[in-house]
């Protein structure tokens, strides 16, 4: 099956793309496309592949769905597009971010600056329908994001993995925490961001232990 998709994450992936499920899986999204208003655009579902290469991807932060509202999702987990309002998540990791290291909130929401400097921005279901949140989950999604962040943790080394809730932490149960160095507190969400998001000092921790194997540091 022909995915259109990064150089380097097609090759590892395209045993993946030959699977029952992943057939499936594209045969209900093609519908849903055709048929309803689906987050993001159709052209950006792997958006976060085509801007974080396998081979240069150094950190990997875990969401759950796109986001849900008109304009929002680009198919980077927690980025909106330039001009559209930040949601209070993505705030609050600014907020975190002030705090940690010192630099100042951004005008914009695009997080594609993080990721092209080897942050993969990864959301476990890749699609949504129009303010149904989690409306295409266990569809297949969960099943190939799993393989993509375990060719990840077996081919590479001296990843970040970063793992914010309990639905990210148990998703990465497997990575294997001798090669990488994984990150985990509560989420920057509104509702739970106060119990232990703030203070958790996961970008300056990062940058730390990029640095101490001769990686170059993220400009957060």
């Amino acid at each position: 099956m022909d995915v259109k998709i990064e150089g380097s994450w097609k090759k590892r992936l395209s045993e993946e793309f030959e699977q029952p499920y992943f057939q499936e899986l594209t045969d209900f999204i093609r519908q849903e496309y055709t048929t309803r208003q689906i987050f993001p655009p159709g052209k950006l579902i792997f958006h976060a592949f085509e801007q974080s290469p396998f081979d240069r991807t150094k950190v990997v932060i875990l969401g759950q769905d796109p986001y849900h509202g008109p304009g929002q999702a680009h198919g980077l987990c927690f980025s909106v597009p330039d001009g559209i309002e930040q949601p209070p998540s993505l705030q609050n990791i600014f907020k975190e971010i002030e705090q940690d290291l010192g630099i100042s909130t951004p005008s914009s929401g695009n997080l594609e600056r993080w990721a092209t400097q080897g942050v993969l921005l990864l959301n476990a279901t890749l699609t949504v329908q129009a303010n149904r949140a989690g409306s295409h989950q266990n569809r297949g999604w969960e099943r190939f994001t799993d393989r993509v962040i375990r060719l990840l943790s077996e081919e590479k080394e001296h990843l970040v993995f970063i793992l914010w809730g309990s639905f990210a932490q148990k998703k990465g149960d497997f990575i294997d925490r001798g090669k990488h160095l994984v990150l985990t507190s509560p989420h920057p969400s509104p509702l739970s961001s106060y119990r232990g998001f703030f203070g958790n000092q996961h970008f300056s921790k990062t940058n730390d232990y990029l640095k101490q194997h001769g990686l170059e540091p993220i400009q957060w």
